[in-house]
C-alpha cells in the first residue's frame, strides 16, 4: 500500500509581494495605533481609506469598477497580515470586502455602478447583515422577512452583531422571501439613512472596541434593490484569517519562555 505524496505549499513572487505589502502597511499604520483604537472605542475610516489605496477595498472584485479582481488566498494573505497589526480592523476590511463582493457579482449592471466604486476606494463602507438572536451558527433558520408590495420589498425583523453598524453606507441585509431553508433567503442592499433601519447601543465588547457592532432593525424598510443569496464558506475562510495572527504571536520566539516562568495566583 503506497501513501500519496503531497506537494509542498509554496507562494509565488506575487503572493509575497502582496503579503508583503499589507504587512508594511501593517506595521507602519495599524499597529502604532492599534491599542488606542481599542480604547477609544474609534474606527479609523481614515486609514481604512488609505488601506483601500492600496486594493484593499475590493480585493476579489472585478477591476470595472476600481476592483483588484485577487483571489481569495491573496485575500487571506492580506488579512493575515493585516492582522498582524490590528486583527480587529483586519476583520472589518474582510467584512467589508464580502459586502463589496456580494454587489459586485450579484448586483445589476446599475447596482454595481452606483455602489462599487465607492466602496472599493471606501469612502462608503459596507455592512454585512445575516446574525439573528435565533439564527447564529444556524443562518438558515433567520426570520427576518421581505414581503412584495408594488415595485418594492418591506423588510421586517432585528439583525445582531452588524460590524460597522451606524458607520456603513449601505448593508446588505440577509431576509426570507421564500420557504425554510437557505434557498428561501435572499439579500437585500439597504442604504444607510433609509427609513425603517434603525440600530441599537453598541456593544460591549473585550477588545474588538475599534470596530462598531451593534444589532439592527428594519421595521417595515423598503428596498427595491435585490440580490440572490450567495454561499458563505468564503466569508469564514477571510475572517480567520484575521485571527490566525493571534495565535502565531502566541508562540514567537519570547512567548514560550515567558510561559514557564509566568506567576498567576502565587502559582507558575
Amino acid at each position: 500500500m503506497s501513501a500519496t505524496m503531497t506537494a509542498p505549499f509554496h507562494l509565488d513572487e506575487d503572493q509575497r509581494e502582496i503579503q508583503g505589502m499589507a504587512r508594511s502597511f501593517a506595521d507602519e499604520r495599524l499597529a502604532p495605533h492599534a491599542v488606542q483604537w481599542d480604547h477609544d472605542k474609534h474606527l479609523p475610516v481614515d486609514v481604512l481609506r488609505e488601506a483601500a489605496e492600496l486594493g484593499f477595498g475590493g480585493i476579489y472584485c472585478r477591476e470595472e469598477f476600481g476592483g483588484s479582481e485577487l483571489t481569495r488566498l491573496d485575500a487571506a494573505l492580506i488579512f493575515e497580515a493585516l492582522a498582524t497589526g490590528c486583527p480587529t480592523i483586519a476583520a472589518y476590511i474582510s467584512i467589508h470586502n464580502m459586502a463589496t463582493w456580494m454587489v459586485d457579482t450579484y448586483g445589476t449592471d446599475e447596482q454595481r455602478a452606483k455602489w462599487i466604486p465607492g466602496l472599493t476606494t471606501m469612502e462608503q463602507l459596507g455592512a454585512y447583515c445575516l446574525t439573528e438572536a435565533g439564527a447564529g451558527s444556524d443562518a438558515a433558520a433567520l426570520s427576518t422577512t421581505a414581503v412584495l408590495d408594488g415595485d418594492e420589498y418591506v423588510l421586517n425583523g432585528s439583525k445582531q452583531f452588524i460590524s460597522g453598524a451606524g458607520t456603513a453606507g449601505i448593508y446588505v441585509i440577509m431576509a426570507r422571501t421564500g420557504g425554510p431553508g437557505p434557498k428561501g433567503i435572499t439579500a437585500f442592499v439597504v442604504e444607510d439613512g433609509t427609513p425603517g433601519l434603525s440600530f441599537g447601543k453598541q456593544e460591549d465588547k473585550m477588545g474588538w472596541r475599534a470596530q462598531p457592532t451593534a444589532a439592527g432593525t428594519s421595521a417595515r424598510t423598503r428596498s427595491n434593490r435585490r440580490t440572490p443569496i450567495i454561499g458563505r464558506v468564503s466569508a469564514r475562510v477571510t475572517v480567520s484569517s484575521s485571527g490566525a495572527p493571534i495565535c502565531q504571536a502566541a508562540t514567537r520566539p519570547g512567548a514560550p519562555a515567558w510561559t514557564p516562568i509566568r506567576k498567576q495566583a502565587g502559582m507558575i
